[in-house]
C-alpha cells in the first residue's frame, strides 16, 4: 500500500519509521516536495484512489492568524476560523485523490507557555488552538474517507522531549523520534481500520484474568473482585474495560479451564460483577487444550480466527495459543494485575471508522442466533426449520443512511465474499455513477430478531448480460436461503431489463470457500477454466420458499444511481414480481 506524507515540515523520519516496521499492513512511502502542502493533495498525477495520504501540518503554517497569537500580535479569531475552514475545503477537494486522508491535529510545543495564566482565555493562543481543532474536527465529521488523528496523544506520551529545537534547526523535524514511533502505531492501525482488518472478538480466561483468584479452590463468595480491596478496583475497572469494547460491537468469549457449572455460577452471583453470562456470545468452559476451545469460538461464531484476540494472565497459555494459531492476536500481558485495564484500552486493533447500528446491537444479534440453533435442533429437517424462521429480506438502495453500514460490510467480509473488493465510499460512489451499474443492500429479520443490514449485491451490464461484481453476505445470516433470495432479486432484475444471461465470476482467498461452496450448488452452470457461474435468463430462477422479499422505501439521498433512467424503474418493477 502506497502511503503519501504531505506536509509543511520535514516528514522523512516518519517515512523511515513507517516502511522499516515490521508490522501489518507493510506500506511504502512518498514523500511530498519539501514544505508543499496543497500541490502534492490536490494534484490527481501525484496518486492513486487506492493510495493513502498523510497530512500532518503546523498550526501556524496553515492558520497565520495563530501565529499572530503566538508572536502577540493583533489576529482575528473570526479569521483563524476562516483559514481552517479553508484548509478543510482543501482537504475535501483531495478526498477523491486517495482511498483515505489521515489528518494530524495540531499541537503546539510545551516550551510555547502562550500568555502563562490567559492562554486559555479570550484571545489566549491556547484556547484558539483548541478551537481551532474542533472547528477542523466537526468540519471534517461529514467527510467520508477524511479522519482526523489525535497527534496531541503522541506528543503528550513522550512528554517534554516530544519537541526538538536542536533538531528542528538542523534538519527541519520538528519531533524527536518517539513521537514518529507513537505516530507509527496509529497510522498502522488507521489503515488496518479502513481496510477491514480490524479486530471483532475478544476472548478471555477467568481466573486471575477477568477476577482475582481461582474459583475452583476459593468459590465464588472469595474471589477478588470490588470491595475495599485495590486489586479488586483493579478488576472491577478490567471488566468495565470489556463492557465498553461490547457496547461498541466487540463480542465477548471464554476460554477457560474449570469446571464450567462452578464458573458461570461465580459470573450470575457475584454481587460486584459487571459481566454476567448474557455479556458473553460463547464460551468454552472445560479442560480441554485453550487453543482447540479458541479455533471452536471462532467457528462457531463463524468468525475467522484473524478476527480475535486472546487474553490470559498465563504466559505459558498465551504461548500456547500464540504458536499454533498464529492468526489470533495474543497481546503481552502485564503481571502486574493493577494495568489490566490500562492495557486493553491501550491496543489499537478494534478499531472501526463507522459505529453502525449492526455494530452496537452485534451482541443481541448473536445471542437470537443461539435460539435459531436451539430451534434447529428440535425441527424434523433443515427446511422446516428454513421455513418455521418466517424470514423478511427487505431491499434498499444505496443511499446516505445505509452507506457507511455498506462500505463496512463489503470491506469487512471474508468468507461469504464473491470478489473481496474492497472500496471506500467515494470509490463506491464513483463506481456507481455508470449508467450500467447498480447496487442493492439487504436486511433481514425474522421471527427471533433483527440482523440488520447484511447483505450488499451489485451488478455491472455487459454485452446482453449482466455481471454480478459484489455479492457480500455476513456470516450472521450465511445459510438461511438469504444467498438465494439475493440472487432471485438480481435475476428477476435482469431478465426485466430483457437480457439474456446473468453470471458470477469467483475470485478465490484463503478465506471465502463458503461463497464458493454456495455457488456450486445455486443452479448456474460453472467454466471451471474462467471460475464463472452463469443462468440463462430464459429461465426464471427459484425464490427460495419461506422468505419474504420487500423493497424497503428510503430517500436516496445523493446516491448517484437513484434517479438514473432505465435502471430504477425495471428494478422496482422485479422487486413487486418477487414480493409474496
Amino acid at each position: 500500500m502506497k502511503l503519501h506524507l504531505i506536509s509543511d515540515f520535514n516528514l522523512e523520519t516518519l517515512g523511515h519509521f513507517l516502511e522499516n516496521d515490521g508490522s501489518s499492513p507493510k506500506v511504502s512511502v512518498v514523500l511530498a516536495p519539501f514544505g508543499q502542502v496543497f500541490p502534492p493533495l490536490l494534484q490527481p498525477s501525484q496518486s492513486g484512489t487506492s493510495d493513502f495520504a498523510v497530512v500532518w501540518t503546523s498550526p501556524e503554517k496553515i492558520v497565520p492568524a495563530f501565529a499572530a497569537a503566538l508572536d502577540n500580535a493583533a489576529f482575528s479569531e473570526d479569521q483563524a476560523v476562516s483559514e481552517v475552514q479553508q484548509f478543510a475545503d482543501c482537504l475535501r477537494a483531495a478526498q477523491k485523490h486517495f482511498r483515505a486522508i489521515f489528518v494530524v491535529s495540531w499541537t503546539v510545543a510545551s516550551h510555547h507557555r502562550g500568555n502563562g495564566i490567559r492562554s486559555l482565555k479570550a484571545r489566549g493562543p491556547r484556547k484558539l488552538l483548541l478551537k481551532m481543532n474542533l472547528t477542523l474536527a466537526n468540519e471534517l465529521e461529514d467527510c467520508s474517507g477524511t479522519y482526523l488523528l489525535d497527534g496531541q496523544r503522541w506528543t503528550e506520551e513522550i512528554g517534554k522531549n516530544a519537541y526538538s529545537p536542536k533538531l528542528w534547526y538542523m534538519t527541519k523535524t520538528p519531533f524527536q523520534g518517539g513521537v514518529f514511533r507513537q505516530a507509527v502505531s496509529d497510522l498502522k492501525a488507521a489503515i488496518s481500520t479502513v481496510i477491514g482488518a480490524s479486530r471483532k472478538l475478544v476472548i478471555v480466561d477467568l481466573d486471575n484474568t477477568l477476577w482475582n483468584g481461582v474459583v475452583g479452590d476459593l468459590g465464588w463468595e472469595n474471589l477478588g473482585l470490588g470491595g475495599h480491596d485495590y486489586l479488586g478496583e483493579a478488576f472491577l475497572d478490567f471488566q468495565r474495560a470489556l463492557k465498553s469494547l461490547r457496547n461498541r460491537g466487540i463480542l465477548l468469549a471464554i476460554a477457560s479451564k474449570n469446571e464450567e457449572s462452578v464458573a458461570l455460577e461465580a459470573l450470575s452471583k457475584h454481587p460486584e460483577m459487571i459481566l454476567r453470562p448474557d455479556d458473553f456470545s460463547a464460551w468454552r468452559i472445560n479442560w480441554n487444550d485453550k487453543a482447540a476451545n479458541i479455533a471452536e469460538l471462532a467457528a462457531e461464531l463463524n468468525l475467522g480466527l484473524q478476527s480475535a484476540v486472546f487474553i490470559d494472565d498465563n504466559p505459558v497459555e498465551r504461548a500456547r495459543v500464540s504458536e499454533a494459531l498464529p492468526e489470533v492476536y495474543v497481546p503481552e500481558w502485564p503481571h502486574d494485575k493493577t494495568l489490566f485495564a490500562s492495557t486493553l484500552r491501550e491496543l489499537n486493533c478494534f478499531d472501526s471508522a463507522y459505529v453502525t447500528a449492526e455494530d452496537t446491537s452485534r451482541h443481541r444479534m448473536y445471542a437470537t442466533e443461539k435460539q435459531r440453533e436451539s430451534l434447529r435442533k428440535r425441527v424434523s429437517s433443515a427446511a422446516d426449520w428454513l421455513l418455521s424462521l418466517e424470514t423478511e429480506v427487505a431491499v434498499e438502495e444505496l443511499n446516505d443512511a445505509n452507506c457507511p453500514r455498506v462500505v463496512q460490510l463489503l470491506n469487512k467480509t471474508n468468507q461469504m465474499n464473491l470478489t473481496t473488493r474492497r472500496l471506500a465510499e467515494g470509490e463506491l460512489r464513483a463506481w456507481l455513477r455508470r449508467e450500467n451499474r447498480r447496487l442493492w443492500a439487504f436486511r433481514v429479520k425474522d421471527r427471533f430478531g433483527d440482523s440488520g443490514l447484511t447483505g450488499i449485491l451489485s451488478l455491472e451490464i455487459e454485452s446482453g448480460g449482466a455481471l454480478i461484481t459484489d455479492f457480500v453476505l455476513s456470516c450472521r445470516v450465511m445459510g438461511r436461503n438469504v444467498e438465494r433470495a439475493m440472487v432471485a432479486l438480481a435475476a428477476e432484475h435482469c431478465s426485466a431489463l430483457g437480457l439474456r444471461k446473468l453470471s458470477a465470476v469467483y475470485i478465490s482467498t484463503r478465506k471465502n470457500k463458503p461463497c464458493l461452496d454456495f455457488w456450486m450448488s445455486s443452479g448456474f452452470s460453472y467454466d471451471e477454466k474462467e471460475s464463472r457461474f452463469t443462468w440463462p435468463l430464459t429461465r426464471i430462477y427459484p425464490s427460495p420458499d419461506g422468505i419474504r422479499i420487500r423493497r424497503q422505501e428510503e430517500p436516496q439521498g445523493d446516491a448517484p444511481h437513484a434517479s438514473e433512467p432505465g435502471l430504477a424503474d425495471p428494478a422496482h418493477a422485479s422487486l413487486k414480481g418477487i414480493t409474496n
